[in-house]
């Protein structure tokens, strides 16, 4: 079975579930999820605003709208926001662009009213109802992600918390835990029979590592997992159907925290950032799939350079890790496939959020019109590179210290020429003899290897899957484009016969050079 089969939309058919460690669909073929995270939308978070930390959640972002301009506004507001940010644009080219899935971060508030008892907001059913038909329509799963619970599961800003203590566990006399798993039975009532959700993510990030300035906590693991089994058990009352996506402690990375499964169709959920792109990190999670015969999903993950996806989203993929990547959209980044463009004057905003001066309520609303505009798709700058890289398929370009194997003389330094320590500062040196393979990946087009850099005087040998692509010699400094006819994934090699040279990155482009 080849990857581009296990990532194919056509595996987007009935409910997911797991079996040996694997997921797979209602006609029981695996598919391996890759797709984005929609955050900002039904749970704002400032830093996507370049916001001071006083504004860091959507509580604070709404108190901010409002204050700047006023209450007649900050309700249209809203709405505008809702109704603009993601559309059935958005959900079409994450399709377009391959993806398989979507993650779907909901704030409690958004679809229960913030008062005593329980009560539904149908305008906040009504926006996920609308974005699943979307998805319907366009073959993506979604993972329904409740990213900000009553009182809160992380204590910090991503959970709405009031004063970053998760309060779902710590608490013994508020309504939070019973008004969350209500809140789950009743998305199960609604969407039992719905195959696109694709599984229930329960928990965003529970519990989060000690913050500064933040209250410590004690390990709350226990009460975590109780969470989940009474949890599990409420909604299997009513759906059978669905897969339940758990995360760990301290922020979705502790891989100790599974020892056990909790339910027969769950997966075992967690997030990696800022951390080295390779194996090392994963192994941990590994084990647990060898242990509890849970699928893997890295279902949040970002927020760093396009090389560093083009390293760590393919091995993940090679190892039957699904991947969702966060987020699809933001402002003024490189990080995800649309740039929110800054309107002008937006500095007046983030500045006030940081201390600086308020602007009127004019200026202000005529700045939170523009940015209306700009969150639309259709007004985005896109980066079709960020998506390509999350593939490792033509259109990007990745460290060549990322190979599967190396063989020879094949050095890893850094810039003064010691062992590399640092992923990011590391060359690459081909001696005589040195070789490297590579797993490269195409969806169905050709693409283009580029090796920029100075070759002294080399003798190089390229190949793909055993076939010799090019045997040449290469003198000072050169630029060699090389068309590669693979529609699948493939192996590449790369070696230096004779002479030497190094490489910090290697491009894999379209034909187009687009």
């Amino acid at each position: 079975m080849t990857l581009n089969e296990k990532l194919s939309r056509e595996r987007v058919s009935g409910f997911l579930r797991a079996e040996n460690g694997k997921i797979v669909n209602g006609r029981g073929e695996e598919i391996l999820l890759v797709g984005m995270g929609i955050g900002n939308w039904l749970l704002p978070e400032g830093y996507m605003w370049k916001f001071g930390d006083r504004y860091n959640r959507p509580r604070r972002i709404e108190e901010l709208v409002r204050e700047l301009c006023g209450s007649a506004y900050a309700g249209r507001f809203w709405k505008t926001f809702r109704d603009s940010y993601i559309t059935e644009e958005d959900v079409r080219a994450m399709a377009e662009l391959g993806f398989n899935s979507v993650r779907l971060p909901v704030n409690w508030r958004v679809v229960m009213e913030d008062e005593p008892g329980i009560a539904w907001k149908e305008d906040g059913f009504r926006l996920i109802d609308r974005f699943l038909g979307w998805c319907e329509k366009w073959g993506l799963y979604v993972c329904l992600d409740l990213h900000g619970a009553p009182g809160g599961q992380t204590g910090h800003n991503i959970d709405d918390s009031l004063d970053d203590i998760p309060r779902l566990f710590t608490d013994t006399e508020s309504d939070s835990r019973e008004k969350t798993i209500c809140l789950w039975r009743e998305f199960a009532r609604r969407y039992r029979d719905r195959s696109v959700v694709g599984m229930y993510d329960l928990l965003n990030e529970p519990v989060r590592t000690p913050v500064a300035g933040a209250k410590e906590l004690p390990d709350l693991s226990e009460e975590l997992k109780q969470f989940y089994r009474d949890c599990i058990r409420a909604v299997r009352e009513i759906d059978k159907n669905h897969m339940f996506s758990l995360e760990s402690v301290f922020w979705a990375s502790r891989s100790d925290f599974f020892t056990e499964k909790f339910d027969d169709n769950a997966n075992a959920h967690f997030h990696r950032y800022w951390c080295a792109p390779d194996i090392t990190v994963l192994e941990g999670f590994l084990d647990v799939r060898e242990k509890l015969g849970m699928p893997l999903y890295l279902g949040e993950t970002g927020e760093n350079s396009q090389e560093w996806f083009a390293a760590m989203y393919p091995l993940c993929l090679s190892l039957d890790i699904g991947v969702n990547v966060w987020p699809w959209k933001k402002m003024d980044t490189d990080s995800s496939v649309c740039s929110i463009r800054r309107p002008a004057g937006w500095e007046w905003i983030a500045g006030y959020t940081r201390g600086g001066d308020r602007p009127s309520y004019g200026r202000a609303q005529a700045i939170f019109d523009e940015y209306l505009d700009n969150i639309r798709y259709e007004n985005c700058d896109l980066r079709p590179r960020v998506a390509a890289s999350i593939f490792r398929r033509p259109g990007c370009s990745f460290r060549a210290c990322d190979a599967v194997s190396f063989g020879g003389d094949v050095r890893r330094l850094d810039g003064e020429g010691n062992p590399a320590q640092k992923w990011e500062e590391t060359r690459t040196v081909f001696g005589p003899g040195g070789s490297a393979a590579y797993r490269l990946y195409a969806e169905g087009e050709p693409g283009v290897l580029v090796l920029d850099t100075d070759f002294g005087t080399s003798a190089i040998e390229v190949e793909a899957d055993g076939e010799v692509l090019l045997r040449t010699t290469a003198a000072g400094k050169r630029r060699i484009e090389i068309p590669v006819a693979k529609k699948e994934a493939f192996l590449l090699s790369l070696t230096c016969v004779k002479g030497g040279f190094s490489l910090d990155s290697i491009g894999w482009e379209k034909p187009d050079g687009k």
